[in-house]
């Protein structure tokens, strides 16, 4: 990620309608704001959430509230929890998102 000819400015998320995504089980609300050619989400996921498909894209993805599960192809899970992050390459480590309870995250691609 390059950053470069972005003006200073802040996001007031209350703003951006929400976009419904449905999973394979349950829903995701994304608000979505493009800078050049980075994507920023506040991304909402519902109670028994989980994403329909493998992900291979690259992400930095920071949890507001709740807790997420992410599955790795390779069969491991990890839980990210508020105040966690993770970061995942671009092409590698093909991953999906699940949330028994829901979660609020932050996601930077």
């Amino acid at each position: 990620m390059h950053l470069t000819n972005i003006p200073f400015e802040t996001i007031d998320w209350e703003n951006f309608e929400k976009e419904r995504h449905n999973g394979e089980t349950g829903v995701a609300y994304w608000r979505v704001k493009h800078v050049g050619d980075v994507r920023i989400r506040i991304v909402e996921y519902s109670a028994n959430y989980k994403a329909d498909h493998w992900c291979e894209k690259g992400h930095i993805v920071h949890c507001l509230d709740g807790e997420m599960i992410t599955e790795l192809k390779d069969g491991r899970q990890i839980t990210l929890r508020k105040g966690m992050s993770y970061l995942v390459e671009d092409g590698n480590y093909p991953h999906r998102s699940f949330s028994k309870n829901g979660a609020t995250l932050l996601i930077i691609d």
